[in-house]
Parts: structure tokens; sequence; C-alpha cells
């Protein structure tokens, strides 16, 4: 299980239900931006990278990946450019070439002499930072939950989907464990999809790294997180060891507190591991298979 490749014909789906509710206008914890910016900067890197490790090093994008974005706050509704309610998820070629708008930021580079200069790098943005409503959790894993079954009947031999949810809060319609069951459920012959959750906060507090005990998570909220969160497969226990986390085959894919820094390997982990040898093969190397 979980051992599928994937290619052109078994494509993976990575779905991502990021909160959009008004707390996420607070300034992360050991940061100066809001949670929603610092989101929408992890969430456009994770797609670029993505982009760039489904090209092969040419200009050519292979369609290795299905992707989509829900948002959820003042309801809950697709936010990956492009997208829509009848076409939530768009294949990574045509990610690649429409995004919303392409940002300049300023990074420093090596010039060559032992020394740092900065340069303006384009860096493409899909989604904006979003911070208004309420955190409907529930409607928005069962969204999720009919996006994942969907694709999965299309591709019945693929990777099951990897669905990511991150949140600053806790749900506002009711309790999410039976909605995140229902996305867990949606599966290929490969297994049961993904369902990870990442819980950001406002204030520096000790953060949980992929437990594997609940009855050591410091809240409810964070037990109930847990409670929604699939474990890890084999090959995202090796990609979280290969970043110094600690993981073994009980823990979870669930992060609490998660730093900025947490925050963006955790998605990272979750897009690499899809293969047994790692997404990042698919950047080199022909594939007699894709």
């Amino acid at each position: 299980m979980y051992s599928a490749e994937i290619n052109r014909r078994q494509p993976a789906c990575l779905l991502l239900v990021i909160d959009h509710s008004t707390s996420m206008s607070e300034t992360w914890a050991g940061g100066t931006m809001s949670k929603a910016d610092q989101l929408a900067l992890a969430v456009n890197r994770l797609l670029g990278n993505a982009v760039l490790l489904c090209s092969k090093g040419d200009d050519r994008v292979y369609d290795y990946f299905e992707v989509g974005i829900l948002g959820y706050g003042r309801g809950v509704a697709p936010v990956l450019y492009g997208s829509s309610v009848s076409r939530p998820l768009l294949p990574i070629s045509e990610v690649a070439l429409n995004p919303n708008r392409v940002d300049h930021v300023l990074r420093k580079v090596p010039d060559g002499a032992g020394g740092l200069v900065e340069i303006q790098t384009p860096i493409p943005a899909w989604v904006d930072p979003v911070a208004d409503g309420w955190t409907p959790m529930v409607e928005a894993l069962r969204v999720a939950a009919w996006i994942a079954d969907g694709w999965c009947r299309q591709h019945p031999a693929s990777f099951p989907p990897i669905v990511v949810n991150v949140t600053d809060g806790q749900s506002t319609d009711g309790d999410p464990r039976e909605a995140a069951a229902q996305v867990r459920a949606a599966g290929t012959a490969d297994g049961e999809a993904l369902l990870f959750n990442a819980h950001l906060s406002a204030t520096a507090r000790r953060a949980v790294t992929f437990p594997h005990d609940r009855d050591e998570l410091p809240d409810e909220f964070a037990r109930v997180l847990f409670d929604m969160s699939s474990h890890l497969p084999p090959t995202m226990v090796a990609a979280a060891d290969s970043l110094g986390y600690p993981a073994d085959a009980a823990s979870k894919g669930f992060l609490y507190n998660a730093d900025v820094t947490a925050l963006i390997e955790f998605l990272d982990i979750g897009t690499r591991a899809v293969t047994p040898t790692g997404l990042r093969d698919l950047s080199v190397g022909p594939r007699s298979s894709g």
C-alpha cells in the first residue's frame, strides 16, 4: 500500500484545505507577518516547487499532479486561480501556465566573489492571503471528501489523494472528526486517502510534530486534530526523518503550534514522498511509464 508510482496515466492528487477565518489576520508566532500572509507564501512556494519537480528541467511540465485548494471562512470554495466549483482540481501543467500574478521579492544570492548580492526574484502567486469569516471546517472537509472520492473513481490505480488541512482554530460548525473520516474513506487500490492537519498559533507555544500518542497532547483541540489525521506511510516517515523530525510507523501527519519552517517542511514532506523513492526523482532521468 502507498507504493504506486505516479505518471501521466496515474497522476497524484494534492488537495489543500486552508483556513480563511478572521483570526488568520493575527501575527504568526515568532514572525512579523500575519498567518494568512505566511500561509499564502508557503502555498505559493509549494506550488512553484511542484511545477519545477514536474518539469524535468525543460519548458514542458508533465501532469504527474492534479492540484486543488479549498478556502474556508466566509463559506467554502476553490481558491486556486483557474479552478472552480465544477473543476476544483487542475493538472499541474495548467497551474504552471496560469498564475494569478508574478510577484518579485529581494533575495540574497552568492556574487561569485565570496559575498552576497540582492536580486529581484520572480515568484508566481496562485493564491492570496484571506482572513474573513468563521471556521466552517466540517463543511470544508465534506467538500474535500466529495472531491477526493470523485477523483479516486477516475483514478482507481493511483496513489491515493493527499489532503492537507491548515487551520489556526477550532471548527465553528461542529465536530470535524466525522467529516475527516469521510475524507480518509475515499481511496484507491493503493490505500485510503491521506488526511494531514497543521495547526498554526499566534503565540509561542511548544510545538508538537508527528505525534503518536494522543494522551500526551496539550489540550482537547489538539486531540481532535490528532484523531482526524492519518498515520504517515513509510515513505513519508523516511521523508520526515530526513528533515530531522522524529517519526515512526505510529506517527500521525499532524503538526500543532507549527512555526513557519515546520509548516513549509510539512507541506514538502507530503509532496515529495508520494513514490517509494520520492517525487524528486520525477525531475531527473526518463520514465518509461510517463
